[in-house]
């Protein structure tokens, strides 16, 4: 790999394939050539189910997979209240070994969001990161509709107010941006990087073939290779949910990864 850029490995999100049991999941990654996987906490590894989260941990390593983050399902600002604590969320990736915990910016939209309400986020963040950190576990936002994260104006001056060192983002496309504005984002997010979601839509959501997207998706690759540390980028919804198609889009993405680390 050229100097200065760090490794990103080929992964997948198992909501991808929420009609699969774990172990599916875990053979489909394996076959595809994939390298971890994170487990959503909606199906796969319920918020709370330490045993399940415990056999999946299993059968991940078992597989020679690892863990790179858990994808909670925890509103920052908004389930403590609503009958999540995030203590529940905590312990359930720590059962499975993950040492990313996958969070949204609260349950509003930007627009909709006043200085209170971005307060309240915001400091439900403070609080969540400084909990995980003294379990070795980093939280992350992700790029979503209806969070703070929804633009990303707005992304930015949310990551600056939090300012925790154990606070990061996922970063993902904009469905609809151009490259360049795409890449703006991406440039700004890259001091607080975690991970990468990867997948091609056109503007009115239709899944398109990852191959479609090369265009798009090698320089933000080469551009997330920049910043510090080594990551995932991990696929994230397929062509009509189809298990099928998981072998020809991973392969994609393992050949652009291959072509980033050749220089």
């Amino acid at each position: 790999m050229p100097l200065g850029l760090t490794m990103i490995h080929p992964g997948l999100v198992s909501i991808t394939f929420r009609k699969l049991t774990p172990r599916q999941v875990v053979e489909a990654a394996a076959a595809a050539g994939l390298a971890g996987i994170e487990w959503g906490g909606d199906i796969h590894v319920p918020h709370g189910d330490l045993t399940r989260a415990a056999e999946v941990r299993r059968l991940t390593a078992d597989a020679g997979l690892t863990v790179p983050s858990y994808g909670s399902y925890y509103h920052a600002g908004a389930s403590e209240d609503a009958g999540l604590a995030f203590a529940r969320v905590l312990d359930t990736a720590r059962e499975l070994g993950a040492p990313v915990i996958r969070v949204w910016a609260g349950n509003k939209g930007s627009a909709q969001a006043d200085a209170a309400y971005r307060a309240r986020v915001t400091d439900d963040c403070c609080r969540i990161a400084a909990l995980a950190a003294e379990a070795g576990i980093v939280v992350a936002s992700e790029y979503h509709g209806n969070t703070l994260t929804d633009t990303d104006p707005s992304t930015a001056a949310f990551l600056t107010a939090v300012g925790h060192t154990n606070f990061r983002t996922y970063w993902q496309p904009r469905v609809g941006s151009t490259v360049s504005d795409d890449l703006a984002g991406l440039q700004q997010a890259l001091p607080y990087l975690a991970h990468l979601h990867v997948f091609h839509w056109q503007p009115d959501h239709t899944r398109r073939p990852l191959a479609e997207g090369a265009a798009r998706w090698l320089p933000y690759l080469e551009l997330a290779a920049t910043a510090p540390g080594d990551r995932f980028a991990m696929l994230e919804f397929v062509a009509n949910d189809d298990p099928a198609v998981l072998a020809a889009e991973a392969a994609t993405l393992r050949r652009w990864l291959r072509t980033l680390a050749c220089g």
